[in-house]
């Protein structure tokens, strides 16, 4: 039985016939242009498949500089956290300063000092132990950070480094119950120690007769004494003056300027760097040369 169809030519004739008509098409176009009515339709037909293979390149560079834009602004965002901090800090040393200028006119020739080695430092962890106040930082000993390093960030005193390891330390804030801080009534001068409650928003004065000036609004600073706090930053304001019958000592809580349940950057501050003084050299030298 037949096929309807018959067999056509063989593979080897059927390419011959394929290049040879390519030839006369290439040929008839370059030579006679018969054929530039067609690609005009040819294009516009192939146009959207162009578009197709190229959207996803289009794709992959618009999500690239989104993300590269994203860690810039990131990055940018973080930096200006920093500089913020460190304003915020010399906002606080020059509102100190200019209540020390008020009341002490005639020490205006002493020099004061701006030079103070400061650094930002992130939280890290929290301790999750109820009854203990502290948090790691992500700053240590390579970066120069020692025990009992005061804390502070851009509301006011946070707390002291406890321990320190290469890359970490760990932070005791100022209201957990085993640290205390002396402070100072801006009012009147008034000298105290601030201990912690073992509440984040709380801090108590012990030992504080009843007949001391010490009222609800005042702002406490830091005085300065131990050395381990440099004098003047804002710790708190005092929240309640209570007195009990037949109690010796009044019941004085402060509420801390900063928000310890929410910091997230921290101040690290080194210590000012000591003014030696060559005549006072010069005179102790000459003092133990003496002949005695």
């Amino acid at each position: 039985m037949k096929p309807i169809f018959g067999r056509g030519p063989s593979l080897p004739i059927r390419l011959a016939l394929a290049v040879v008509a390519s030839l006369l098409l290439i040929i008839a176009d370059s030579r006679y242009h018969s054929f530039t009515g067609a690609k005009v339709y040819l294009n516009s037909l192939v146009s959207p498949l162009q578009y197709m293979a190229n959207s996803p390149r289009l794709l992959l560079d618009a999500a690239s500089s989104q993300l590269m834009s994203r860690q810039s602004l990131l990055a940018q965002s973080q930096r200006l956290d920093q500089e913020l901090f460190l304003l915020r800090d010399d906002l606080l040393r020059l509102r100190h300063l200019e209540q020390e200028n008020q009341r002490l006119r005639d020490l205006l020739g002493s020099p004061v000092r701006f030079d103070t080695r400061r650094m930002v430092a992130e939280i890290m962890a929290v301790d999750t132990d109820p009854f203990s106040h502290q948090v790691v930082i992500d700053k240590g000993s390579l970066e120069g950070v020692f025990e009992g390093q005061p804390v502070l960030n851009e509301q006011g005193v946070v707390g002291q480094v406890i321990s320190v390891g290469k890359t970490t330390s760990r932070v005791l804030l100022i209201t957990d119950t085993s640290h205390g801080i002396p402070v100072r009534v801006a009012r009147n001068d008034i000298r105290a120690i601030a201990s912690g409650s073992g509440q984040l928003d709380r801090l108590l004065l012990h030992n504080i007769t009843r007949n001391t000036d010490i009222r609800e609004g005042d702002v406490l600073l830091s005085s300065g004494l131990a050395g381990r706090f440099p004098e003047g930053y804002p710790v708190g304001r005092v929240s309640r003056v209570g007195y009990e019958e037949g109690q010796p000592f009044a019941d004085i809580r402060v509420q801390p300027f900063a928000a310890l349940d929410r910091v997230r950057y921290l101040l690290l501050l080194w210590p000012e760097p000591k003014v030696i003084d060559v005549d006072d050299v010069a005179s102790e030298q000459a003092a133990e040369g003496a002949p005695q």
